[in-house]
């Protein structure tokens, strides 16, 4: 019996009979039958054809590239030989039918000249193969593609033949045609040895990188099949897996990946932009007028978007092309399922054309599978080296812009440039493709749609087109919720800042509690905002999720209803389903897509306009070495910071002779550091002429130090010559400061040169400079930042006429005084002029400006003298302090700032030496020590501390039960449960549809559409509403866990001890509460809500198909086995990519905004191309690791979707098997879940990566949520009496403390009475335990031995709030939060407003804040940055003076506070505190010599304790200090 074929199927053989009207091909012989065959004349044209036609049409394009790429030549090898000896014996077998068939002319038996054309083509081709196989090994191919294809097809198309052969050999007993039987069997056997020969790699060209390069990247070498499987990864996967990844771990750079390749490309295609930009003006110059011309000049713009596209897109387009074949493919697995199901109604089909029709649905997502993930290579790879690019263009540019420019964009805006908008043109290349890619899907899903279903289709789609503007919508309030929110999570990690900067304030004021609230909030309104996003995201996933089904059930039901005679059967019903999920995925990424060609179109606005800016002109001084006297000299010079600024110096002559020493004084703004600058060429010329003679070096006022060694910053990239180095330091003064330093001149300094004081940066600086050798010296001012006594030492060893620099020629900007009668020659400028040049003594006796200049500094010097002498004589020979802890280091700086940061700094340095026997250290070292470069503090030391933090987490269970707990054990379980009803609602709407397809056998339709369609919605609709619960309920339990955790974050910070912090760096908690806070808010909810998504998903598809096959149950173990694996290999390795490319990323921007801020020292030294090179390596370096990382991606896909695609084929497999027990509905119902399961299984495996990176989120917050906490704020039975103290007598009973548990004692066995009232001056040297006496008072630090009574109370019995509130201190730092005035003064608002204007008054503030318009309500900005210094010291006072408790301790500011405000604070607390008992630790002696009594610690111990007078008589240590301060 007949049955009418498709078309689909009869498609070669209509092509046959068209070619040979002869041959009738019979259908029974070709397909009904149980042993098919083709024509013999198919076999012999069509089939041995195909490749050839494949050969020839791809050899021209595929010779043409090779001749462009040469790769270098390989060595002739025994692999090679046997596969072009193959080749020819392939030829010759050809052609031994030729010549048979000639031979057989001639013999009178006439043959078909079929016989005479194929073996002439095959063997020609064979020869073009030969060849090819030569041609590829003299240009360096390893393994060939075209090749490897060429065969594949020829194996696949000789199998028919070789079958059939084999077929008409049994039933016709013996063979007529001996000779060519023989030679296609010969043929057969030969290129399935080709083909498998073309799997083997050849060895790598001569001289190539890999065999140069001890780490290159397998892929270079990698064959062709292990390139479209990326098998070649697999070796870094099972690294990954085995052991923790390090840096040395990674393959090098491809070449054409790297910096030194792309950006030079890049920049090409920018300057033939900007020359392009340009020409048109100069041609038309004559022609046009000036007006027509001027607007010619605003319309045309260099296009940076060109020169991307001339760079970037030939290589794109690959990707592109890979696309288009991987879109087109994907429609092919709808149509292989319609004929499945087809199949399956036919109870007599032969069974072959189900198998077939399974492998060819397996062959088809395999090819689908390979093909899509070689775009995606193409196009990440294309990212990359956009961002590349960009950042190597940004970076150039950054080098040589005009200081105009500088001014329009800050540091932070142009390290946003590299950071955020390159970004996003990575992120954008992965969808450009979308943008034609998709409404191409679109309409091709449409037409086979309208094939199936006809206009019913229309209902389906209009409902997909209206959920656009719906997400739309969505997307738009998310948005407008996510900048709410940011906006609160930056107020709250602000304060959380200063809160944690001025952490020991809070302490000792007992402020927390006020703070927390604040903190409290801020976050309150956070989660508000929260809950509002979560609310919405759940309505668009439950429009993501039900819209497909929505949908299916609007087309079908208007399907059944328009007519009658419309019959839902399972062809049409499944394949339109698989078709709309086909659909779904374009429709849902447009919208992304276009939003995200907008950010990337104002990223490219930025960049364009960035790299648009003005250069300097490096021909503005001229350095040619021309014969002159003169080794500076400036004619007429006229100059300005920006072109149409008025000039900051005018008519400038100055002449500098060879060797002689040139100082230049004025006043401050005079236009010293711009004759400085002009002198650089860093300003523009306006008119006149500079001519430097020779090389020249740079000291700027302000010290640039690179975060790299101390000894890197002296070299700046000169060689190192031992003998020069050591007296370079010696007459800068550096030696005695690399005795203190950790590590000599091996010490990291820090970004910024954290751990240097002032002087000592600035002494690297000129280091620097001495090193060079340079012929000519610009010194900007180096010796203000340094003491009187160096400035001296480095005047006389280095600048002055004796010292190192002698007969170079030197400039120098000063304000010293002292140093003028010994210079050559003197310049004074007035106001951007110069106003006298000459000697010392010329200009005193002309008594003009320079005579007043004299007059007014040398009052200033006298003074400054006097106090440098007080306490700077031993700053050089000073040691580290050893009660680091305590706020006081006595060297000496004018900068608080970043004296707090060094300070810091040495106490890091410190923590580590007492801690470096730990044992997560041992472990630490071993896993980082190649890494140096990626922390703000110095030292290679502290590089652990940060490191500790990357304490490779294998996550535990507990995690997840903590993060459970959070949400609420019950709640966790009931979203689960939730899950799971959705799933079984949709597999049940999906099992009732399969029933109702089959209603269209049995011809029992009317009656029960209706029913039909109701029950079908009735299971959808339940589907949708309980996704909408599900992410209801998560969004609950996801904002409970946020407050839960971040609470408990709070409360234990608050509640830390002091020694934390000091232990701690700042940053490492501010990120507890900003990153990981912000994980798990926002990142870890939409995780796990995707995993279970893809889970349940997945699980479902399992369940169908073993629903509908049982047999299937048998295969899952196996492929979840190795599903398994892979998960577990992709898992470990990528989560270690993300770490390394994580780490290896903020170098580059640190190292960009530290060369933003040194780019005149750079350009002056000469160095641009040095530092273009470190940023390119730091680049790259990035990339190495980055790199790997996409692979691994792609590794990980194509995997995966091959156990998708072996899921499809047993599905097939088993429905074929099975197909007179199967419905047609079931089959469809099976495969088309099957079908979808990849994507699925892909997801799934992302999401568990991604849980598990997230999830560390929710460990680091436990881990500093359960650290030790202090003693009680306040112990309800110990409480003391409200007006408690009311004497203030203070006992110390034999006293001991120390910092940490482990350390030395810092106060031993201290045992004194103090009466209340009594005045008590604490002096010691540095580390002689004064500050720490006073933290034992707050209990800051708590006793190892002995008590502290206050008024018959033991301290360490009450709550620390009850003791503290009763204690004021006016701490050396003074400390101020943003916010009101009122707030930093009384932050419970426990005093009347007359209160807090009295204290003001008293601290002589009142007049200030009177002045201003906002009165107490005055906002003060972080860390009080718009009072001045002396202001916030008084503010301090005006604490003390509100709180006016019975004890008062002074930690004394010496260096940072005036002689003025200094008495005005002493006499406040003379008159104000007369009755207090007041302990001061005093610098300046001259404040306590009033005092009742002194107490003089040393080695932590009391030496001396009596009043001032008797301890000057006893001529002990006390006496010792006084007579240094010149008191005795």
């Amino acid at each position: 019996k007949e049955t009418p074929c498709s078309t689909g199927q009869l498609k070669y053989y209509i092509l046959n009979i068209k070619m040979y009207n002869n041959l009738n091909i019979d259908s029974n012989l070709t397909k009904h039958t149980n042993l098919p065959d083709l024509p013999a004349c198919f076999q012999l044209s069509v089939l041995p054809w195909t490749p050839c036609i494949y050969l020839w049409l791809a050899s021209p394009f595929y010779i043409l590239y090779l001749k462009r790429n040469n790769r270098g030549y390989i060595m002739m090898s025994i692999l090679n030989r046997i596969k072009t000896v193959l080749g020819l014996i392939l030829w010759i077998v050809c052609w031994t039918d030729l010549f048979s068939s000639f031979h057989e002319m001639s013999q009178n038996q006439s043959k078909p000249p079929i016989y005479f054309i194929t073996p002439l083509i095959v063997g020609m081709t064979m020869l073009l193969a030969t060849f090819l196989i030569q041609y590829e090994r003299l240009k360096g191919v390893q393994s060939s593609g075209v090749l490897f294809i060429f065969w594949t097809i020829s194996v696949l198309c000789a199998i028919v033949p070789f079958r059939s052969k084999i077929v008409v050999l049994c039933f016709q007993n013996g063979v007529e045609d001996k000779l060519r039987f023989t030679t296609f069997y010969i043929y057969f056997g030969l290129t399935l040895i080709q083909l498998i020969l073309s799997c083997f790699n050849e060895k790598p060209p001569l001289f190539s990188s890999v065999v140069t390069d001890p780490n290159a990247c397998p892929e270079i070498t990698a064959g062709f099949l292990s390139k479209m499987t990326f098998w070649w990864f697999t070796s870094m996967a099972i690294k990954g897996y085995k052991s923790p990844l390090e840096n040395k771990d990674l393959w090098s750079l491809n070449k054409q990946d790297s910096s030194e390749l792309v950006v030079p490309n890049l920049l090409n295609e920018w300057e033939v932009e900007k020359s392009k930009a340009q020409s048109p003006e100069e041609e038309k110059e004559e022609e046009e007028e000036e007006v027509l011309l001027s607007k010619r000049r605003e319309v045309r713009q260099p296009s940076f978007l060109r020169a991307l596209l001339r760079a970037f897109g030939p290589y794109f387009l690959i990707g592109s092309a890979f696309k288009l074949l991987q879109d087109l493919i994907t429609f092919v697995n709808p149509q292989l399922l319609r004929l499945l199901i087809d199949f399956t109604k036919q109870p007599n089909a032969p069974l072959w054309w189900g198998y077939s029709l399974a492998f060819l649905m397996f062959g088809t997502s395999l090819l689908q599978t390979l093909i899509l993930h070689q775009h995606f290579q193409y196009c990440f790879v294309t990212g990359m080296r956009l961002r590349s690019g960009i950042i190597g263009a940004i970076y150039r540019k950054a080098l040589a812009i005009t200081n105009e420019a500088k001014r329009s964009s800050t540091v932070g805006e142009v390290v946003n440039l590299m950071s955020v908008d390159a970004q996003r043109f990575m992120d954008l290349t992965t969808f450009l493709n979308m943008l034609w890619s998709a409404p191409l899907q679109i309409i091709l899903a449409l037409f086979f749609l309208w094939q199936n279903l006809g206009p019913s289709v229309l209902a389906g789609v209009a409902l997909m087109v209206l959920l656009i503007p719906f997400n739309a919508f969505i997307a738009m309030k998310t948005r407008t919720y996510q900048v709410e929110q940011m906006k609160h999570k930056d107020d709250r990690i602000k304060l959380m800042n200063e809160i944690l900067n001025g952490i020991k304030v809070l302490k000792l004021y007992a402020w927390e509690v006020s703070f927390k609230e604040k903190i409290l909030q801020i976050r309150q309104k956070e989660l508000t905002v929260l809950r509002k996003t979560a609310y919405l995201s759940a309505l668009s996933t439950m429009a993501w999720t039900s819209a497909p089904f929505m949908v299916a059930l609007t087309t079908f039901a208007v399907y059944v209803t328009v007519d009658e005679e419309n019959v839902l059967d399972a062809e049409k019903a499944f394949v339109s389903l698989s078709l709309f999920n086909i659909l779904r995925f374009p429709l849902n990424m447009l919208p992304q897509v276009i939003s995200s060609i907008v950010q990337a179109s104002v990223s490219l606005k930025r960049i364009q306009d960035f790299l648009s800016h003005d250069e300097l002109n490096p021909e503005s001084v001229d350095r040619r070495n021309n014969a002159s006297e003169y080794a500076v000299s400036v004619v007429n010079g006229t100059f300005s910071w920006a072109k149409q600024d008025q000039a900051t110096l005018d008519n400038i002559n100055v002449m500098v002779p060879q060797g002689s020493l040139l100082a230049v004084v004025g006043h401050v703004g005079c236009g010293k550091t711009s004759l400085v600058s002009a002198l650089l060429g860093e300003m523009e010329k306006q008119e006149g002429q500079i001519s430097i003679r020779g090389s020249v070096a740079y000291v700027p006022q302000q010290a640039w130090i690179q975060n790299a060694t101390l000894r890197d910053n002296i070299l700046f990239g000169r060689p190192y010559v031992e003998q020069r180095y050591r007296c370079v330091l010696e007459a800068c003064a550096l030696t005695p400061d690399l005795e203190v330093l950790p590590g000599g001149d091996q010490t990291e300094i820090g970004e910024k040169g954290i751990n240097l004081s002032g002087g000592q940066r600035q002494r690297v600086s000129l280091a620097r400079a001495l090193y060079s050798e340079a012929d000519v010296y610009l010194l900007d001012d180096p010796l203000s930042a340094v003491d009187a006594h160096v400035a001296k030492h480095i005047f006389d060893k280095v600048i002055g006429p004796e010292g190192a620099l002698k007969g170079k020629t030197r400039i120098l900007v000063t304000h010293g005084i002292s140093f003028l009668p010994q210079v050559d020659n003197i310049l004074v400028m007035v106001d951007g002029r110069v106003s006298e040049m000459g000697s010392y003594q010329d200009l005193l006796k002309q008594n003009g400006a320079f005579a007043e200049f004299l007059r007014n500094y040398s009052l200033e010097d006298i003074i400054e003298d006097d106090e440098v002498t007080v306490s700077l004589v031993d700053e050089e020979e000073e040691e580290f302090p050893e009660d680091a802890l305590s706020n006081h280091t006595d060297m000496v700086d004018n900068e608080p700032v970043v004296n707090e940061a060094r300070r810091q700094f040495m106490r890091y340095t410190c923590i580590f030496n007492a801690s470096r026997s730990a044992s997560c250290f041992g472990f630490v070292t071993s896993a980082f020590t190649s890494t140096s470069h990626d922390d703000k503090f110095g030292s290679r030391q502290t590089m652990l501390l940060f490191f500790c933090d990357f304490m490779i987490y294998n996550v535990k269970f507990k995690v997840y039960w903590d993060y459970a707990k959070a949400v609420g054990p019950f709640l966790s379980l009931f979203i689960c449960f939730l899950y799971g009803c959705q799933s079984a609602a949709s597999i049940g709407a999906n099992f009732w549809l399969s029933e109702w397809t089959n209603d269209a056998q049995h011809n029992r339709t009317q009656d029960q559409v209706s029913m039909r369609v109701g029950v079908y919605a009735a299971l959808g609709i339940s589907q949708g509403v309980l996704v909408m619960f599900s992410s209801f309920t998560l969004a609950l339990g996801k904002i409970q866990a946020a407050r839960k955790l971040h609470q408990t974050l709070l409360d234990n910070k608050f509640h830390t001890p002091q020694s934390f912090f000091d232990t701690t760096p700042i940053g490492r908690i501010i990120n507890r509460f900003s990153k990981d806070i912000y994980v798990i808010d926002e990142v870890l909810p939409s995780t796990i809500l995707m995993f279970l998504g893809t889970f349940f998903a997945s699980l479902s598809t399992m369940i169908v198909i073993i629903c509908s096959t049982p047999i299937f149950a048998l295969v899952i173990g196996p492929l979840a086995l190795i599903y398994f694996f892979v998960q577990r290999f992709y898992v470990a390795t990528s989560r270690q990519l993300k770490r390394l490319e994580s780490v290896s990323r903020s170098p580059i921007y640190s190292h960009f905004s530290e060369t933003i801020t040194g780019t005149s020292v750079i350009r002056a030294y000469g160095r641009n191309a040095a530092f273009v090179l470190m940023s390119d390596m730091k680049v790259d370096e990035n990339q190495k690791s980055y790199y790997p990382g996409i692979v691994s991606n792609r590794w990980l896909g194509v995997r995966i979707e091959l156990i998708g695609n072996c899921i499809v084929l047993f599905a097939a497999l088993l429905a074929v098997i099975g197909k007179d027990k199967l419905s047609p509905g079931l089959v469809g119902l099976s495969v088309s879940y099957a079908l979808q399961v990849t994507m699925s299984l892909n997801w799934m495996v992302r999401m568990t990566s991604d849980l598990e990176s997230n999830i560390v989120a929710v460990e680091r917050v436990k881990e500093y949520s359960e650290t030790q906490t202090e003693a009680p704020w306040i112990v309800t039975d110990k409480q003391p009496p409200p007006d408690w103290p009311p004497k203030g007598n203070v006992e110390f009973a034999d006293y001991s403390v120390r910092y940490r548990e482990g350390l030395d004692l810092v106060l031993r066995n201290i045992s004194l009475k103090v009466e209340g009232g009594e005045k008590i001056g604490i002096v010691g040297r540095t580390g002689a335990g004064k500050s720490s006496m006073t933290l034992c008072l707050f209990r800051l630090l708590e006793a190892a031995d002995g008590e502290i009574v206050i008024d018959e109370v033991k301290i360490s019995e009450i709550g620390l709030h009850d003791l503290r509130s009763k204690l004021t201190i006016i701490p050396q730092e003074p400390v101020l939060f943003s916010g009101t005035l009122r707030m930093n003064l009384d932050p419970f608002e426990k005093y009347s407003d007359e209160e807090v204007w009295k204290a003001l008054e008293l601290s002589h503030l009142k007049r200030f804040v009177s002045n201003q318009t906002s009165k107490l309500d005055l906002e003060c900005s972080e860390g009080g940055e718009n009072l001045r210094y002396k202001q916030e010291q008084l503010v301090c006072l005006a604490r003390a003076l509100l709180r006016k408790t019975r004890i008062l301790v002074l930690d004394e500011a010496t260096a940072a506070v005036d002689l003025e405000t200094d008495d005005l604070i002493q006499s406040t607390i003379r008159t104000q505190f007369e009755d207090c008992t007041v302990f001061t630790i005093a610098h300046r002696l001259n404040t306590i010599m009033d005092y009742t009594r002194v107490l003089v610690l040393d080695k932590g111990q009391i030496a001396e304790f009596d009043t001032p007078t008797n301890l000057m008589a006893q001529k002990g240590i006390f006496y010792g200090m006084a007579k240094d301060a010149g008191l005795a």
